[in-house]
């Protein structure tokens, strides 16, 4: 498939990127910097542009398959980076005719706010409230363009990232309520997951949570 990936100089971006090309897909990374992008595939181009720019969105959309986003920032920058970001993806891809989108946000609020109860005490009301509060706000919005979206949407929402290997083993679609997870999972992990929606739409329109 032609797969468009937007996030791919970040964490979890890196490995749906290097993932991507393994299983043999035609991958374009959208990046503000290239040079931030190292890695180099025959089957891989980059496109320079602002995600915050609409307007430079429309040339690398056409002819593209599915796009996939992990938009993100560091927690401490106040932003609309993911909501105002995806909004143009979404408008992009309307205009052009390119209808998968699979996005990762995050467990840890609105109907997914039950479980941090699974989480310690420092952060569930210190991280989350001073830290991370902005952010989740903003995932919130993010996802409220997606659903509201004409397109055939997957939102990811995993646990806590960790830079722990790829093992393919995980737990998805939980309710929020599960005493079982540990709301974490390795950004590789969360690439696998995020890639196998590519040909699998049991979660279409849906906002599956992926842990250990």
């Amino acid at each position: 498939m032609k797969l468009l990936i937007f996030g791919s100089t970040g964490g979890t971006g890196r490995h749906i990127l290097e993932q991507a090309l393994e299983q043999g897909h035609t991958v374009t990374a959208f990046v503000r910097d290239p040079s931030k992008l190292s890695f180099q595939h025959p089957n891989l181009k980059t496109f320079k542009g602002d995600v915050m720019n609409r307007e430079s969105l429309i040339p690398v959309m056409q002819g593209q398959d599915a796009v996939l986003s992990a938009l993100g920032s560091p927690a401490t920058k106040v932003g609309v980076l993911r909501s105002q970001g995806t909004k143009n993806i979404i408008e992009a891809m309307e205009s052009t005719g390119v209808s998968r989108l699979i996005c990762q946000t995050s467990l840890g609020y609105g109907d997914s706010l039950k479980v941090l109860d699974k989480t310690s005490f420092v952060f569930k009301h210190i991280i989350v409230r001073f830290i991370l509060g902005k952010t989740f706000k903003d995932h919130e919005l993010q996802e409220q363009y997606i659903k509201k979206s004409k397109l055939d949407w997957v939102i990811v929402r995993p646990g806590n990232l960790t830079d722990t290997g790829k093992t393919g083993v995980y737990r998805h679609g939980f309710p929020a309520t599960d005493q079982n997870i540990q709301v974490k999972v390795s950004r590789a992990d969360v690439a696998d997951f995020m890639l196998k929606q590519l040909n699998d739409r049991t979660y279409i329109h849906q906002t599956p949570g992926i842990s250990y």
